[in-house]
């Protein structure tokens, strides 16, 4: 919020100020009045003492916002700190004058009440922020600070910061991950929630990739560092989260112009005041009263708190979700999304093959058949084979030996299990053995075929037993990503260059409303461009590299399934998670950060409306007027419940996210 304040200062300077305005309220006249007491020194003491300590409060506690005020000015930017110092100032010097000699009612306890309850308000709102802000502590937080080195044949603890790319690092189970990096020995599960917002945790088995920060299971694991220091995704997570809560967005735009336009209409407002008091022929000290009151009580603190401690706190929460804002004007045009475009592989599909339909023939059961031919291909490298035996795995079928295995190049693949000669493979296999075909497997080749897919046939001696559809599977949560923004009322657009009927069948399956299949790269724009020309305000889910165009030309680019990749240039908001159903979950999060918005702009600049007159002593003739240190009591009130306001964001994520 201000440049060089910090929660420390604030709040060191609200009990500083708070103790020296004990004996000037303590030896100010108006409250020996009014408490019917008499302080110690009597009126000599009752005219300098207040003096006195309401200076060293003035000097102490007011002097920050002096300097702010300047700053504004300097900057030809008049705001909230203008205000304050207005206010102060002239409560300062009128004061100083009455001590002095001239004639009216000095207003030092009123001027230490002021400073002190702006003191207060301005330490509540740097504690808001700095609370809302702390996400970038928090992953500051994960990394652990030491690691255990392998050098050779024994470990040693070497800080963090002196690991290098290619390090063997030993990670003990419940320990954290120091850097990024690749597993070479050991299995284990790792917690990522940290980082992608997934409960679950992640098998690490030999090959897979960890990320710095993450917390390792039950397991023991030793890690080949792939990155260190600023290029581990924790780093970049970091610099995004930091990137979108010091970026501009319209809201905050509206926000300063609002502020702007109150700092002028206060001034008005308080000459108007000193104009039309003086005018009436009330005594200075009253109309003096009245100017500080509204320069106090107008003063757009809360409208310089309503938007960025929401958008702080939207991307914190975003973050700890697997959520990542690039840019808070991606966030806050999610909202008026009305279409989406998804690319295929990759985001609605994992990208690797699946059994989809399994056809047998006549008492050989659908699972014992894919055990079966999971156990021919277990060792084959061909994509396809590896997309039976995950199947098989995933339906957790218990997959029996096989010996013999021989791929056959161009065929397929043959092995024995249980003494029975098996062989897999497609049509070409099926002429080179001569293989007659059923009619029930027929059709399940004919479907398969019009669908896109591959059909695998399992052949026993010139016996065709089963037919496999093999296609790029469906992920899971595409169905519900599709359901949800449906319910929305968004159009959900599938774009692949895949052929026409691959595409469809996936359509279908999720029940996308529009398809544009065998499309190039470089036309997906042109198709984003296509529908924003209808009037939609477009939203294109990619991997953000090859849809790195199509992402610029979106209303929003989302760059999803990034993993640790989090260095996606083309996209305004970056998924950590390959889950499709982060799409309908920032658009929520956006409705929810521009109601929050909306709200505490009204609030912030709305109880103006009533607060100014009010200030400004209207209901005077009636016996209603406002001191200042009440005005300064409803502007930092106002500034609490913007920053509850705010804070209700919290509570509403889990309805949101």
């Amino acid at each position: 919020m201000h440049a060089g304040h910090s929660v420390e200062m604030f709040r060191r300077k609200f009990w500083g100020t708070l103790l020296l305005s004990i004996p000037t309220i303590a030896w100010a006249p108006m409250i020996q009045h009014w408490l019917g007491y008499e302080a110690w020194g009597g009126s000599a003491a009752s005219r300098f003492i207040p003096a006195l300590f309401g200076t060293l409060v003035f000097g102490y506690g007011g002097w920050v916002f002096v300097k702010g005020a300047i700053g504004e000015l300097a900057d030809r930017r008049p705001g909230m700190m203008t205000l304050i110092a207005l206010a102060i100032s002239v409560a300062f010097v009128f004061s100083l004058a009455v001590t002095f000699g001239f004639p009216g009612m000095d207003l030092w306890w009123e001027l230490a009440t002021l400073v002190t309850i702006m003191v207060l308000g301005h330490w509540i709102e740097m504690r808001s922020i700095s609370q809302a802000q702390g996400a970038l502590r928090e992953l500051a937080k994960l990394l652990p600070d030491t690691a255990v080195g392998i050098v050779g044949d024994r470990t040693e603890v070497v800080p963090v910061s002196a690991l290098r790319e290619g390090d063997l690092v030993l990670v003990r189970p419940g320990a954290g991950i120091p850097a990024d990096g690749v597993v070479r020995d050991g299995s284990s599960e790792v917690n990522e929630s940290m980082i992608t917002g997934e409960s679950r945790p992640v098998p690490k088995p030999v090959g897979a990739t960890v990320i710095a920060g993450t917390v390792n299971g039950s397991g023991s694991l030793r890690v080949e560092i792939t990155r260190i220091g600023e290029r581990t995704a924790l780093a970049g997570i970091m610099r995004l989260v930091a990137q979108a809560q010091s970026s501009r967005s319209r809201a905050q735009a509206l926000a300063d112009r609002a502020a702007f336009l109150l700092t002028i209409v206060a001034v008005v407002a308080a000459v108007a005041t000193l104009v039309g008091w003086f005018v009436a022929g009330e005594a200075a000290s009253f109309v003096i009263e009245r100017v500080v009151t509204v320069l106090v009580i107008a003063c757009p603190h809360a409208l310089g708190l309503a938007i960025p401690l929401v958008v702080a706190i939207s991307t914190t929460i975003g973050a700890r979700n697997g959520l990542l804002v690039r840019d808070r004007r991606g966030l806050e045009e999610a909202r008026n999304v009305t279409a989406v475009f998804f690319d295929k592989t990759g985001t609605l599909t994992l990208g690797e093959f699946r059994v989809a339909e399994i056809t047998t023939m006549a008492g050989l059961a659908h699972d014992e058949a894919l055990a079966l031919a999971a156990a021919v291909e277990r060792d084959s490298e061909h994509t396809i084979a590896r997309g039976i035996v995950r199947s098989a795995e995933e339906r957790k079928l218990a997959i029996p030996n096989a010996e013999q295995f021989q791929a056959v190049p161009g065929h397929g693949a043959q092995a024995t299990v249980r003494g029975r000669q098996l062989m897999l493979g497609g049509p070409a296999l099926l002429r080179r053995l001569s293989v007659k075909i059923e009619p029930v497997l027929q059709a399940a080749i004919d479907r398969a075929a019009a669908r896109g897919q591959a059909a695998i046939t399992m052949i026993e001696s010139t016996t065709a037993l089963a037919v496999f559809a093999a296609a790029d599977a469906v992920r899971e949560e595409s169905r519900e990503a599709v359901r949800r923004l449906h319910a929305q009322n968004i159009e959900v657009i599938m774009i692949t260059g895949d052929a026409q009927p691959i595409a469809r069948s996936v359509a279908e399956e999720l029940g996308i409303d529009t398809v544009f299949a065998e499309v190039l790269p470089e036309q997906k724009a042109a198709k984003v461009k296509e529908v924003q020309a209808r009037g939609e305000r477009v939203a294109m889910v990619g991997d953000g590299v090859n849809d790195a165009p199509a992402l610029l030309t979106a209303d929003v680019g989302i760059a999803i399934g990034a993993g640790t990749d989090v260095a996606v240039e083309a996209g305004d908001v970056v998924l950590v998670r390959s889950d499709p159903r982060d799409v309908p979950r920032i658009i929520a999060l956006s409705k929810a950060t521009h109601r929050k918005m909306i709200q505490n702009l009204w609030w912030a600049a709305g109880y103006n409306i009533v607060a100014i007159p009010l200030a400004a002593g209207v209901l005077a003739p009636w016996g209603i007027v406002l001191p200042p240190a009440l005005g300064a009591v409803l502007m930092s009130a106002s500034t609490i419940i913007v920053a509850i306001n705010a804070q209700l964001l919290r509570r509403a994520q889990d309805g949101v996210l």
